[in-house]
């Protein structure tokens, strides 16, 4: 008898049970995490200050990596229902939030922080420049995408594939490019739904 049907669930039960046994360990370590979340192989430090809700799934290769240093404080802070697609990085030296239902594609690097440099200064002697990074709800962050310090995304925005997001950006907004620059805005279901009717009104 052929096996190839079982195939999907053969494989997928292995990396259930070994992300079943990680976040029990990462549990014991101090990590505040909701029920029903997938973390597969990746990196992880300062579990304690790391929390995340529920039904997030983190592929292979995500690292969570608060700033190698005591504090009481959480750095990491990550809601409901988001998708971290391979190797996505979340650098937090001061307080990165990520909300609910959002979406990132492979190779995303996100950190709140900047090294200090100049003429005659080694960037690895220096103290770290540290802000924030937050992330509202339902966007979606394209591949090799970027998001710098002290930037903030509202709902529903869009950053294109290899975007480098340097400031802020309001609810809806698209964005692309290097610096990221606002290409259009989505509108708002209502806006549409009120289009909408007015088309037919005119039918």
């Amino acid at each position: 008898m052929s096996l190839e049907r079982f195939e999907p669930y053969l494989l997928k039960s292995s990396r259930g049970l070994m992300s079943r046994v990680r976040l029990f360990c990462y549990r014991l370590l101090g990590l505040k995490a909701g029920p029903r979340n997938r973390m597969e192989a990746g990196r992880a430090r300062r579990l304690s200050q790391i929390e995340i809700g529920s039904h997030n799934a983190l592929t292979e290769g995500c690292w969570l990596w608060p700033e190698d240093a005591p504090f009481d404080g959480v750095r990491i802070r990550i809601g409901n229902r988001n998708y971290f697609n391979r190797n996505v990085m979340i650098d937090a030296c001061g307080y990165v939030e990520i909300g609910d239902d959002n979406m990132f594609g492979p190779d995303i690097y996100i950190t709140d922080s900047d090294h200090s440099f100049g003429y005659g200064l080694l960037p690895s002697e220096q103290p770290m420049q540290k802000g924030q990074v937050k992330i509202g709800n339902g966007c979606w962050i394209g591949a090799k995408a970027v998001i710098l310090k002290n930037v903030e995304l509202g709902d529903y925005c869009v950053v294109a594939a290899g975007a480098v997001v340097t400031r802020s950006f309001p609810s809806g907004s698209v964005i692309a490019g290097v610096p990221a620059r606002l290409q259009k805005t989505l509108e708002t279901l209502d806006s549409y739904e009120a289009k909408e009717r007015e088309i037919e009104a005119k039918a």
